[in-house]
């Protein structure tokens, strides 16, 4: 029998209503800095402008899905994309059901070796909360080194929490 692979694929029409769904989940809403809820409009004009050239939207998300099943198990995304300075920032979710089994760190490793290799970045990073103890060693384990903390950054329901910065440089 032949293993479930991750693959990292473009936005599809059809990936509004994971978006809607996934984007709107209340619980991953102080990761994302997010504050209101997405419409599935929105998400729609977003899917549409996904497809044009990075260099024109600055920013890049790729659905994680295994294969040969189709699962979507979570997103990840360069965002503050600059071609001229060759950097960008790296966010990842995945979804709660599919989490602990290893996806992130290789979804990030694919992601990356497409930002250096590809894109020809030199340098990526990414803010993560003091409390998200995942994040820090996922970012750690793929070679990501901190940098700097912004104290007490993000208001959260338990007060404001600092925000760590971590970046990680292509040799």
């Amino acid at each position: 029998m032949k293993q479930e692979e991750l693959v990292l694929r473009a936005l599809e029409p059809t990936d509004v209503d994971l978006l809607y769904k996934w984007e709107n989940d209340m619980k991953i809403w102080e990761v994302s800095n997010t504050l209101t809820p997405f419409s599935k409009h929105q998400l729609k004009l977003y899917v549409e402008q996904a497809q044009l050239d990075i260099y024109q939207t600055k920013q890049l998300r790729l659905i994680l899905e295994l294969e040969p099943t189709n699962i979507p198990v979570g997103m990840i995304d360069l965002f503050d994309f600059d071609g001229f300075h060759q950097r960008g920032g790296v966010g990842i979710i995945i979804h709660e059901d599919y989490r602990e089994k290893g996806y992130a760190y290789e979804a990030l490793e694919m992601f990356l070796a497409y930002c250096f290799d590809t894109l020809g970045l030199k340098q990526v990073y990414a803010n993560i909360s003091a409390d998200n103890n995942a994040s820090i060693r996922l970012f750690e384990k793929a070679g990501f080194s901190l940098i700097g903390t912004k104290k007490q950054w993000l208001k959260t329901k338990g007060g404001f929490v600092d925000e760590l910065m971590y970046q990680k440089i292509n040799a």
